[in-house]
């Protein structure tokens, strides 16, 4: 596999940068940093890895370095629970550990915490077993005690717009009463969610988008006491620019003594890719982005001078996307679409490649919206190629392996098994309603054990155009099926993936082993 360039560039390399930061799916992103370190989490849905880990020494160049965990522990996601899971977690550096906490809304609040956040976590713990409790943020203060902030998901609990503060022990694994609701955004600020709390100037502030995901815009509020009552002001909002939604995120102060403001922007397909403002104190308000109205309410920045760090910061680099499956461990862009299972793959049977068995589907599964053994990485940029290489070695009729592009539509290219030899396959389906449409149109036989398939993917009016191509020489690639526009799925956009499995009920020792997978 050559060696691509990023499909996306927010360090322009002259000292500035230009948003998003991430072109990619990283939802509802935290942000901290400790000494000349700064980590990211956002959520993970039904996916597994769960809960990203990202690491920076800039605020704009961006890796993954770790899960915070493999599953999420509880045997029903073992098949898509999609939409569910792990919702908004929080960050935190407190008595010489890193803590993540989040919520699940049908399972509860949890937490996890390490000394070293590039190695193993602590396994999740059940902090509150809870229904409609999400996003949480814990607090602790400068006399010790220790409190959680968090919001109410309507669908579970038969509300929301309310934020809640609960006492919370010291190290985090049990909250010590049900709280008091101290803020009602009903009226003024209507589904306040995703709260952050911080301490400053004697004040006490809580960072909370409103409005809704595409609509919405920045809250905070501040008050003396931490139980309030809190005052509120509207610091950020789409205005005159294009990012729509602009909000739910974390501030972050440098050595330099600068702030920024990281937050997302729901893009469609391309998923809620990750920006970020600069920011000042006003009269112990916050002022984020520029261009503010005369009620101190900004305005995102397109591009911006890059922060001011001790680490001069070289390289210019994205979260990944390549992978030449060299390593012992699959690459950290890589997720599954349910809790994973690693009789679904190998590294090294054949060196250097990924081997992915033709699996057989679980029970009641018969789609490939619902399909778990799919292996899947985020839109990275608004337009990109995604290329994998291929030797397919079926067993059984029903055996099928190939490249997805997955939402509440997908559509993509397989190949199996046929009487006269290997098939190519073009197929799509919709979920709607709970309700799966698929359709399969063989396009044609193919002489080879080895093959390319291909996704190209372009912005057009900011929706995603897909076409699918294939070659069997990794040289000339002809188009198969019509354009495809991807969708968003149950609270994540659009991911592109590649998969093996048995599509019936079958036991079957079909394999394929992919050389590259690589994006450009």
């Amino acid at each position: 596999m050559k060696k691509t360039k990023d499909v996306w560039k927010a360090d322009l390399g002259d000292g500035t940068f230009q948003n998003p930061i991430i072109h990619a799916d990283y939802s509802d992103p935290d942000v901290i940093r400790v000494g000349e370190d700064f980590f990211m989490v956002s959520s993970s849905f039904n996916m597994s890895p769960c809960l990203p880990l990202l690491h920076s020494k800039d605020l704009v160049n961006w890796k993954i370095v770790n899960h915070v965990s493999e599953t999420f522990p509880y045997d029903r996601y073992n098949k898509p629970r999609h939409g569910e899971g792990v919702w908004a977690p929080s960050i935190r550096y407190h008595a010489g550990k890193f803590w993540v906490f989040f919520g699940a809304p049908d399972e509860g609040i949890f937490m996890s915490h390490t000394e070293d956040p590039f190695g193993e976590w602590s396994p999740l713990h059940l902090v509150k077993e809870v229904k409609g409790w999400i996003d949480p943020c814990p607090f602790w203060d400068d006399d010790g005690q220790a409190y959680l902030v968090n919001a109410f998901a309507r669908s579970r609990i038969g509300f929301k717009h309310i934020l809640n503060i609960a006492k919370m022990k010291p190290d985090g694994t049990a909250l010590l009463d049900e709280g008091t609701y101290i803020f009602d955004g009903t009226e003024h600020h209507p589904t306040i969610e995703g709260p952050k709390m911080y301490k400053r100037n004697g004040y006490y502030y809580i960072f909370a988008p409103a409005g809704g995901v595409t609509t919405g815009w920045q809250t905070i509020l501040r008050s003396k006491t931490i139980y309030g009552p809190y005052e509120d002001k509207i610091v950020l909002h789409q205005g005159d620019t294009d990012i729509n939604g602009p909000h739910q995120g974390g501030w972050v102060e440098l050595e330099s003594g600068e702030s920024w403001f990281l937050h997302f922007q729901d893009k469609d397909a391309y998923g809620r890719i990750v920006h970020m403002q600069p920011m000042t104190w006003e009269n112990d308000w916050p002022v984020m982005g520029h261009n503010q109205n005369e009620d101190g309410v900004g305005e995102p920045v397109l591009t911006w001078k890059k922060p001011t760090v001790e680490s001069v910061q070289n390289e210019i680099f994205n979260p990944q996307t390549s992978d030449d499956f060299e390593g012992e461990k699959l690459g950290l862009q890589w997720q599954w679409r349910a809790n994973i299972q690693h009789s679904w793959y190998s590294l090294g049977e054949k060196e250097n490649h990924l081997r992915l068995f033709a699996k057989e589907l679980p029970e009641g599964v018969e789609t490939f919206y619902d399909t778990p053994q799919i292996l899947t990485q985020k839109f990275p940029a608004p337009a990109f190629t995604a290329t994998s290489k291929m030797e397919f070695h079926p067993e059984e009729m029903a055996d099928v392996a190939g490249l997805i592009v997955v939402g509440f539509h997908y559509a993509g290219l397989m190949v199996k098994k046929g009487e006269d030899g290997l098939q190519l396959v073009h197929f799509s389906g919709e979920q709607d309603d709970d309700i799966t449409a698929e359709r399969e149109e063989v396009v044609k036989t193919i002489d080879a054990e080895t093959f390319y398939l291909r996704v190209d993917v372009t912005e057009e009016k900011g929706k995603a155009k897909c076409q699918f191509t294939f070659s069997v020489d990794g040289e000339s690639f002809e188009n198969v099926g019509g354009p495809f526009t991807a969708t968003i799925a149950r609270w994540i956009g659009a991911q592109v993936g590649i998969f093996c499995l048995n599509r019936g009920k079958q036991t079957s020792k079909g394999f394929v082993d992919v050389d590259w997978f690589n994006v450009q």
